[in-house]
């Protein structure tokens, strides 16, 4: 006689299903990292790495990754920083072509952090952004800070809505040249969707 699975079984095995496994792939070694490992997501859906790679390379790092291991949605975070055009650009077609999605900051990833707290669409050098931050975060702000999820939490909706804002202000969208710009919202959207 065949019996039916409990009620608490057929439960768990839907949450199994519906969960999704994260690679998130960092350029930073520390910054990018910390942030994302705050998120109240299961461990076991959440891979999360700082490599010190850097756009093409982070994305050459993120397949080999990819490729040893199931994961529902991979991710690189970069920052289109100083680094030469071309290997901005090749990052995100490579990327494009393997699957993986990226969320970058144009110039950097402390423009994800400002946007907290005011919108903000003016071009600015990351050495400007520390000052800024400082300011609002009324204590000096310094990269790697491990609480930064904590200070921020309260506010990511509105981060949400002025970068979603920002990408918008583009009509001939060009990652590279988009200055502010982030996408960074994108994975912290895909986080939050899968972390309740």
């Amino acid at each position: 006689m065949h019996r039916r699975p409990s009620k608490s079984y057929r439960r768990l095995q839907n949450v199994k299903e519906t969960r999704k496994i994260f690679l998130i792939v960092c350029e930073g070694e520390k910054t990018e990292p910390n942030y994302f490992q705050k998120f109240r997501v299961p461990g076991s859906i959440i891979d999360v790495r700082g490599t010190g790679a850097n756009t093409d390379s982070l994305v050459k790092e993120a397949i080999k990754l990819k490729n040893k291991a199931s994961y529902d949605q991979v991710w690189c975070v970069f920052d289109r920083d100083s680094f030469p055009l071309l290997n901005f650009n090749n990052a995100l077609l490579l990327a494009a072509a393997n699957n993986i999605s990226v969320a970058y900051s144009n110039e950097a990833f402390e423009l994800w952090y400002l946007l907290h707290f005011y919108y903000h669409d003016s071009a600015t050098s990351r050495n400007l952004y520390v000052k800024m931050l400082t300011i609002r975060l009324g204590s000096k702000y310094f990269k790697n800070d491990p609480d930064m999820f904590d200070k921020l939490i309260s506010m990511q909706s509105t981060a949400i809505k002025h970068a979603e804002k920002l990408l918008s202000t583009y009509p001939n969208h060009s990652p590279v040249s988009d200055n502010p710009s982030t996408t960074v919202h994108k994975l912290v959207l895909q986080l939050a969707i899968n972390s309740a």
